[in-house]
């Protein structure tokens, strides 16, 4: 059962660059399709090449070890492994050309036979909207206000305006010596389900009930740029990219 998968990703109405990527790829053979989604932090240039080293490498790992008979924990170990090559890519480059501190975030959605792999560093999202209605938000933010929302110290709308929302806890890159950096979801699917993968510049300007409405509403392509549409409505302040699958 193949996945139907758009993307797309802008610069937004501030920002001077884009240090958001993004990538899908489907494996006809395998039957996989992989969606990852970065958001890049460390200055000029740095951000940028951090959210790109991390989608080349995450994708280059999952194409070369994806196999079509693997169980789910097999095909989270091959997350996993991509994750921590994506970090030591990026540590490295840091490393080699003074660029201290470059890191990014990454959501990333591996699906086959009606389930996906979702795992997750910093505070991109993914959230699984199903064809009957309910969105519902599948990682945990890696990030000083979500343990702030935990502890009930404030609400999650509170959350969406605070001043250290953009404070992460764990990122890609900085670091050469992590051990588990990612944390992994599996997530059963439905025909007509759909997972949806995002930097924070929509979450911060786009509500979770207008990314069910506007998914639900269909058109793949044509929602992801309605999904736009509201975030620059709202001024999109940060850069804004988003990845939509949906099971058929």
């Amino acid at each position: 059962m193949m996945m139907n998968v758009w993307g797309m990703t802008d610069v937004g109405l501030t920002r001077r660059e884009n240090q958001d990527a993004y990538a899908v790829h489907t494996d006809q053979e395998s039957g996989f399709t992989v969606g990852v989604v970065c958001d890049g932090m460390g200055g000029p240039g740095g951000g940028k090449l951090a959210s790109e080293l991390a989608v080349e490498t995450f994708l280059a790992v999952c194409r070369d070890r994806l196999r079509g008979d693997m169980s789910a924990r097999n095909v989270q170990t091959v997350a996993e492994s991509a994750v921590q090559e994506a970090n030591a890519v990026i540590y490295r480059r840091a490393c080699s050309d003074r660029l201290w501190g470059m890191g990014t975030t990454l959501v990333s959605a591996i699906a086959w036979d009606r389930q996906a792999l979702v795992s997750n560093v910093g505070d991109s999202r993914a959230y699984r909207i199903p064809a009957a209605g309910g969105i519902a938000r599948i990682t945990k933010d890696h990030s000083f206000v979500e343990r702030l929302v935990e502890r009930g110290d404030i609400t999650a709308e509170e959350a969406r305006i605070h001043p250290n929302r953009n404070l992460i806890t764990r990122a890609l890159g900085p670091d050469a010596d992590t051990q588990l950096l990612s944390d992994s979801y599996l997530v059963q699917l439905e025909p007509g389900d759909y997972l949806l993968l995002c930097t924070d510049g929509l979450v911060g300007t786009v509500t979770d009930r207008e990314m069910e409405r506007e998914v639900l509403r269909g058109g793949g392509d044509s929602c992801l740029n309605r999904l736009l549409e509201i975030a620059k409505g709202q001024g999109a302040p940060d850069n804004v990219t988003a990845v939509l699958l949906r099971q058929q």
